[in-house]
């Protein structure tokens, strides 16, 4: 077989791959939104099933002969054309895939369902004791599934793969060290200002069915195209791409707190306009698919946080919110906005102010990491959650559900994304700045109601590529310089410092 033919065999393969992959995104958007509570157990082994079929594509012999067809081909001389970088990914996949034992691809898909549906049930209802014992199986299977990957220097570098290609722990430790520290010093300074925002402003009555309308239009506004997604409630907001023309988001509503369907929406949104940015003629191969989980979340915090959080972009917006809210009659923009920045030590991630959002990631990964360097048991974990909130936040949870069964994440058995948020943070801030340098202070533009310059320079600088580059090198290339903590801590400084007179 020629090159050429082994290659379009095994792009149309893996083509067909992505299809299926495609519609266990659609039953995994309906678990998490509308399933009946009652259709859980079925599921779970649907999910069982297509892992099975899914496991046994990604290790088909086949594959590796297309693979062996293809190497040193004329056309793949350039590793940064698409042929290129679809065959060095589906390489690393393959390579990787054929270390896992199907029994084990199949009982942590199945785990990972049973997980995710029994943190609904036991969440609620603030049963730690009932739900820990489907934790243990997932953080078993997965460091089995790491031993089974293969690691250079720990385990927890091969559950990072995954997420963030070419990121190790050793790395991240520096990267929290100095952040940790840095947010800490900033934290103290802030709090001890005199200069701070009315409290109550985001807690007052906000009918649920007004924000759902309100929230849809302001993610239209800024970007989102609802013709090709949709917006649905959730219990832990998420975003998902079953494919061209179909990106959804959702958010949760609180009648009486406004913060949480607002910046949720505008977070997802992010996410989902990178993945409608993404080359729908690659859709399939690994040039149509995001860079990684830290490349996503910048494109999710930048808009959340450095756009959503403007000045500049409540002048455009906050109109809309006095017209369908009166309870913010006689609230200036000033007010709204300076509540919208408050700085205040929570115990919900989600729910974090921007400033305090990374120690809450810190812990989480520190949590991590003694884990899988079995360093900690699973049943420890509360004891040990609470004494990291104390010491990096000083609070401390009430209950499971505001504390170590909080997020969805371990229940889905998604170790090794949550360090990703803090890596979105540090491009965005990168990416921000060097946008801004570019293309001129962005505040009169927001003001206007002017988004798309900024959105159009993220597509042409990070969506486009795909998997083109490594995540690091991707932001290098889009920024000019490689991406560094430094330069975040920087953006913290300058944005709380300006707000709390610093």
């Amino acid at each position: 077989m020629n090159p050429e033919n082994a290659y379009a065999e095994l792009r149309q393969f893996q083509i067909e791959t992505a299809y299926y992959h495609s519609l266990g995104a659609l039953a995994g958007w309906d678990q998490r939104t509308y399933i009946p509570r009652k259709g859980h157990e079925h599921r779970a082994r649907q999910f069982a099933a297509l892992a099975q079929l899914l496991h046994r594509r990604r290790t088909d012999p086949r594959i590796g002969e297309w693979l062996d067809a293809v190497s040193g081909a004329d056309f793949l001389s350039d590793p940064a054309a698409p042929a290129a970088v679809n065959v060095r990914e589906w390489r690393r996949v393959y390579e990787r895939s054929r270390r896992v034992p199907e029994e084990l691809a199949v009982a942590l898909a199945q785990a990972q369902s049973e997980g995710e549906s029994a943190w609904e049930q036991f969440r609620r209802a603030d049963d730690w004791e009932g739900f820990w014992p489907y934790l243990k199986r997932l953080v078993d299977l997965t460091r089995e599934y790491a031993e089974a990957v293969g690691y250079e220097s720990e385990a927890y570098d091969a559950l990072l793969e995954d997420y963030e290609p070419g990121e190790r722990a050793a790395r991240l430790q520096e990267v929290f060290a100095l952040l940790g520290r840095e947010t800490r010093s900033l934290l103290e300074a802030v709090l001890a200002s005199p200069q701070q925002p009315p409290a109550g402003v985001l807690e007052r009555d906000y009918p649920v069915e007004v924000q759902a309308r309100v929230v849809r239009e302001l993610v239209g506004r800024i970007g989102y195209d609802l013709e090709a997604g949709r917006i649905d409630p959730t219990t832990h907001p998420f975003e998902l791409s079953v494919g061209p023309g179909d990106v959804r988001i959702t958010t949760r509503y609180y009648p009486d707190y406004l913060g949480a369907a607002l910046f949720g929406a505008i977070h997802e949104a992010g996410h989902a306009m990178y993945e409608q940015g993404l080359p729908a003629e690659h859709w399939g191969t690994p040039m149509g698919e995001a860079a990684g989980m830290g490349v996503h979340e910048s494109q999710s915090r930048l808009w959340e946080n450095a756009v959503g959080r403007s000045l500049g972009f409540w002048r455009h917006f906050y109109p809309l919110l006095q017209e369908n809210f009166s309870s913010l009659a006689g609230v200036g923009l000033e007010e709204f906005h300076r509540a919208a920045n408050a700085v205040r030590p929570s115990l919900i991630r989600v729910e974090a102010d921007e400033l305090t959002y990374n120690l809450h990631i810190q812990i989480r990964f520190e949590l991590e990491l003694a884990l899988f360097r079995r360093e900690l048991d699973v049943a420890d974990l509360p004891g040990a959650w609470n004494e990291k909130y104390r010491d990096y936040l000083g609070v401390e949870p009430p209950d499971y559900k505001s504390g170590v069964m909080q997020d969805v994440h371990w229940a889905a058995g998604l170790f090794g994304y949550f360090p990703t948020y803090t890596l979105g943070n540090v491009y965005a801030a990168e990416l921000y700045g060097a946008a801004r340098a570019e293309l001129g202070d962005f505040e009169e533009a927001f003001a206007r109601g002017e988004f798309a310059p900024l959105l159009e320079w993220l597509r042409g600088r990070i969506h486009a590529h795909g998997r083109r580059y490594q995540p690091r090198r991707l932001i290098e290339l889009a920024t000019g310089r490689p991406p560094g903590a430094g330069t975040l801590v920087a953006y913290l400084r300058e944005r709380f410092g300006n707000l709390y007179g610093l």
